[in-house]
């Protein structure tokens, strides 16, 4: 399973915010913190926001804070929202467009890459934020 760039920032940025608990976490520190851009990472912001994974609030004393605690949101979770799940059976010879596959239903690779795939999201749906904050060291908040 391939994760876009975005996606790998909402999770640094879902992380950031399971590390600081109740306390809002902003874009320019979550981007000074790891090195990222801010643009991008307030695009990430925003979408976590609309997609329910956060909330934010405006003025002094403002930023970004889960919506749920993170024990309830998964890493898969916060992936779906940046990245729609791909479905099963997609040909490995066809990477875009809509080229039917020549050995569709009959293709062991295809097979294959489905079940590793199925393996990969029961894993990141078994991961939540709050055992991703224990791994790195706890709470900052």
């Amino acid at each position: 399973m391939r994760t876009s760039k975005t996606a790998r920032y909402a999770l640094h940025a879902a992380l950031e915010m399971a590390l600081a608990g109740d306390k809002p976490v902003t874009v320019a520190g979550v981007a000074g913190a790891l090195g990222l851009p801010q643009t991008a990472l307030a695009k990430v912001f925003q979408q976590l926001v609309r997609s329910g994974l956060a909330v934010g609030t405006r003025g002094v004393g403002g930023g970004y804070r889960l919506a749920r605690p993170p024990r309830q949101v998964s890493v898969l979770d916060v992936l779906q929202a940046f990245e729609p799940p791909h479905p099963p059976g997609r040909c490995l010879l066809v990477e875009r467009g809509n080229g039917a596959c020549p050995r569709t239903g009959s293709c062991g690779l295809q097979q294959l890459f489905d079940e590793a795939e199925e393996l990969v999201r029961c894993t990141f749906a078994s991961v939540t934020l709050s055992t991703l904050a224990r791994r790195t060291g706890g709470s900052r908040g």
